[in-house]
């Protein structure tokens, strides 16, 4: 085998351990969207954000396991795969640290200002945060890598930006600006020096 071929073999297999743990939470949300949709009719929909309702907190942490369907679904696989892959690919230590910043402040923000007598599902908070995570960090890191990361990202997914403006139509813009602002707060919670 050439040099070549083993450098080939090393980042499959680099690139396969960063994907497998992104390719099991899409599995298990894919799987709670079937069986919600087969055997309880969409019932599990409930247990998303309820805003200002104790009983609503639980959707902080189930909400991105929960779809409208298989279309809001399939909307959010693609990015939280592409963006989850990046970020395990420079920040894998810090992956849960940085998701659970992420689920916290986008959960906890819409469950404070989301219209009362809505439910509030979907994994797009966290797309919205790891989209606003790789951006604000090359702002910190201001290392090459970081930086064309940033470039990158900003030019495949900069349209979810518009994601955050009210626009009526049922997406939770709620969750989508808390996500991002949740990415922000995690890419400087990660960057702050020792002993702040």
């Amino acid at each position: 085998m050439t040099t070549y071929q083993q450098a080939l073999t090393a980042y499959g297999s680099r690139a396969k351990t960063l994907i497998r743990p992104l390719l099991i939470c899409v599995a298990i949300i894919w799987l709670l969207e079937l069986f919600d949709r087969l055997f309880l009719g969409g019932s599990m929909d409930t247990l998303g954000i309820i805003p200002r309702q104790f009983v609503g907190l639980r959707g902080v942490v189930l909400a991105p396991l929960l779809h409208s369907g298989f279309g809001h679904l399939m909307a959010n696989t693609i990015p939280f795969l592409v963006l989850g892959f990046l970020l395990m690919l420079r920040h894998r230590a810090h992956i849960v640290t940085i998701t659970a910043i992420v689920l916290l402040t986008s959960g906890l923000g819409t469950w404070l200002i989301a219209p009362t007598n809505t439910i509030t599902i979907g994994a797009s908070g966290l797309v919205f945060g790891y989209f606003a995570f790789l951006v604000v960090n090359a702002w910190y890191e201001r290392s090459l890598g970081a930086i064309l990361l940033a470039i990158a990202v900003i030019l495949v997914y900069g349209g979810l930006i518009w994601g955050i403006i009210p626009s009526g139509n049922g997406i939770s813009w709620q969750n989508h600006f808390f996500g991002l602002m949740g990415g922000v707060i995690a890419a400087h919670q990660l960057n702050r020096p020792i002993g702040q």
